[in-house]
């Protein structure tokens, strides 16, 4: 009896098929997965100035304080009393966690670790290494009889 072999041609060509195919199909999952893992190339914009709101701003008059964004840095502005006006970087300086402001301790706390600032920024207790960093407050007059607006820079 002879032995039947299959022409070697066909065979390769499956393979080589297969193998394609199974190759694309981990390019197709796998490139979407690392396009997302990999950091965009675009830089975060700079902002050094933000116009905050009115000085009549109901979060400021109802809770004192107020979260303001510098592209991705996030600030705190504080209302202190009628016509004082603070604002500090809103990153404590122990672990980055987003701090707040309590209005009847008159503290900025952070809730992490319990650190907490006076109200020049300056650490008081907690595990804060250092001060919050300090920003300029300015209130640009609207007219007569408008709340002005609260325009925060950072230095």
């Amino acid at each position: 009896m002879e032995s039947v072999e299959p022409d070697q041609g066909r065979r390769r060509f499956v393979n080589w098929f297969l193998g394609t195919s199974v190759g694309a199909l981990f390019a197709a999952v796998l490139f979407p997965i690392a396009n997302f893992l990999r950091p965009p190339s675009v830089p975060e914009a700079s902002v050094n100035s933000i116009e905050a709101g009115p000085t009549n701003d109901p979060e400021l008059v109802g809770q004192g304080f107020k979260i303001v964004r510098f592209g991705a840095q996030p600030g705190i502005l504080l209302r202190v009393a009628e016509n004082d006006f603070r604002a500090f970087s809103a990153t404590c300086t122990h672990l980055d966690c987003v701090v707040e402001y309590h209005k009847k301790d008159k503290i900025i706390f952070c809730n992490c670790h319990e650190g907490q600032y006076d109200l020049t920024g300056r650490n008081v207790a907690g595990p804060p290494p250092q001060p919050l960093t300090p920003y300029e407050v300015n209130v640009v007059p609207q007219g007569a009889g408008q709340p002005g607006t609260l325009v925060v820079t950072r230095s």
